[in-house]
């Protein structure tokens, strides 16, 4: 088993440019010369953030030193905070090495539990929604103020949020999906909220909403999203 790191690059676009140009710019400033100069070195790039796979410290360490000399002849430079050298540890894999988890499109990757199709549990350098991302949802639901929506019935706001619910299930539930039960929890405070609002008897009684809510995921527990998610992880 060889070493894996991966090389977590950002770039810093000097002066004002559109995202359009800059996409452009690095396709031909990084994309084409990545697969000239290091065709035996995969990467994946989107916007100003990238991932190079690299076998070794030294493979990664090299090729960090070059993309520095490549970057500053396209007036270009890497940004000094983000861009870093990670070690892949798993469980056969396990070299000391200071960092050992990097963040890219919403997913943080670091080693963690899973079980294999055998059903034997082992540690993996897998994917799982980011801290990141986990905050502008959780920013999203607070903007939407479901506890002021008490004027409609539960199965009217469902239908409003589901679509949005459904595409952060669908996307951050593709890898590791269990890490969204508890991204959603936020949310149910809110609808507690609405419960206390739309039902006069409950206006003061936290602990009585909380378990009318609970009754109601079990007699619904498709009616929202994040409650079918909960409900299957369950099975």
């Amino acid at each position: 088993m060889y070493e894996a790191f991966e090389l977590k690059v950002t770039f810093c676009v000097r002066g004002v440019i559109s995202p359009l140009l800059a996409n452009l710019f690095l396709h031909y400033g990084f994309d084409e010369w990545m697969r000239r100069t290091y065709p035996g070195t995969p990467f994946e790039r989107y916007a100003d953030d990238v991932i190079c796979h690299c076998r070794s410290l030294q493979e990664a360490q090299a090729l960090k030193a070059a993309l520095d000399v490549r970057m500053e002849q396209c007036h270009l430079q890497l940004h000094p905070e983000k861009t870093r050298v990670v070690f892949c540890r798993d469980g056969n894999r396990r070299v000391d090495h200071e960092v050992f988890q990097f963040d890219f499109l919403g997913y943080r990757f670091r080693p963690r539990g899973a079980k294999s199709r055998a059903g034997t549990l082992f540690t993996g350098f897998l994917p799982a929604i980011s801290p990141k991302a986990t905050k502008a949802i959780r920013q999203t639901i607070r903007r939407w103020r479901l506890h002021c929506w008490h004027t409609v019935a539960l199965v009217d706001v469902a239908k409003e949020i589901n679509p949005v619910l459904r595409g952060w299930v669908n996307y951050y539930g593709r890898f590791q999906r269990s890490a969204l039960h508890t991204v959603f929890d936020p949310l149910d405070r809110y609808l507690e909220r609405w419960l206390r609002r739309k039902y006069k008897r409950l206006k003061y009684k936290v602990r009585r909403a909380r378990e009318m809510l609970r009754q109601l995921r079990r007699r619904q527990p498709t009616l929202f999203v994040h409650w079918a998610l909960a409900a299957h992880g369950r099975q």
